[in-house]
């Protein structure tokens, strides 16, 4: 099985499975996955990987994400996009400073309700399933961070907004919340996900990236051939000249992902990846 990881760009009006569909095809590989879902209508930065490096999504960096959002003022939207308009209402102006200092409230961790029309579960179902089949149901309040937040640009009825967000954040529920603190209704008209964990993306290209410099844990080179045949085997053994944490041992043909206790005791993450 061929390994790739790459950071994309995914084009608007597309999903992202109907995109992991489109690199599935390009690169002839069959078995893969994306880390982070973007909404149809959003486009930009998607890391998608194949083979044994789908098991790599969650020991990458990618813990902040950078958007631009352009938030459309005086639109009711059931899924706070231009999906799911219900009204259009002409609202008035408001003074650049005013929009700054919302903008500025936001920043730190807050509390919001993610849109119904979102991955989220519910009971096992995605909650975009049900809003779309009308059923009524309530996700619970969660948290994110926003490291940074600045105004772009504003043409009334328009706001161009770039946020810095923790991972699982919803940019679309930030654009309810502006809204709502200027006493008026908002959707999001533009989404664009500029960086995702550092990574940047060019539009209708991909950029291959090495596992070994995205993973979050320091690598241990040079490991002996004791040590390496030990992990092959994936056997129960010691390294006690090396702090306890995770790391990333790395080998010609292959690296693993370990944790090595307290007393020196390796423990197995991931085991044998095999370099490609």
């Amino acid at each position: 099985m061929h390994n790739l990881i790459l950071v994309g760009y995914k084009p608007i009006f597309m999903s992202s499975n109907s995109y992991l569909s489109t690199l599935k095809r390009k690169y002839q590989l069959k078995s893969g996955g994306y880390l982070g879902t973007l909404d149809p209508f959003a486009k930009g930065a998607m890391i998608v990987a194949f083979g044994q490096y789908t098991k790599l999504f969650s020991h990458i960096k990618s813990d902040r994400k950078i958007y631009r959002a352009t938030l459309w003022l005086g639109v009711l939207s059931q899924s706070l996009d231009i999906e799911n308009i219900v009204e259009i209402k002409q609202v008035e102006g408001f003074e650049k400073e005013r929009i700054k200092e919302v903008l500025k409230q936001l920043q730190g961790k807050i509390e919001y309700f993610p849109p119904k029309f979102s991955a989220r579960h519910i009971q096992g179902k995605r909650a975009y399933d049900l809003a779309r089949k009308g059923i009524d149901f309530e996700l619970e309040k969660d948290q994110m961070d926003i490291f940074d937040i600045k105004l772009i640009n504003y043409k009334h009825p328009f706001l161009t907004f770039e946020v810095c967000v923790s991972k699982g954040s919803y940019v679309r529920s930030i654009g309810e919340i502006i809204a709502k603190k200027l006493g008026v209704n908002g959707a999001l008209c533009m989404l664009e996900r500029i960086q995702d964990g550092g990574f940047f993306a060019i539009k209708g290209k991909e950029r291959i990236l090495n596992p070994l410099e995205i993973l979050k844990y320091p690598l241990l080179n040079n490991l002996s051939d004791e040590v390496k045949k030990n992990i092959e085997n994936g056997k129960k053994f010691f390294l006690k000249k090396v702090q306890n944490g995770f790391y990333v041992a790395n080998f010609d043909d292959f690296f693993s992902i370990i944790e090595i206790k307290e007393d020196g005791q390796v423990r197995y993450i991931l085991n044998r990846i095999a370099k490609c």
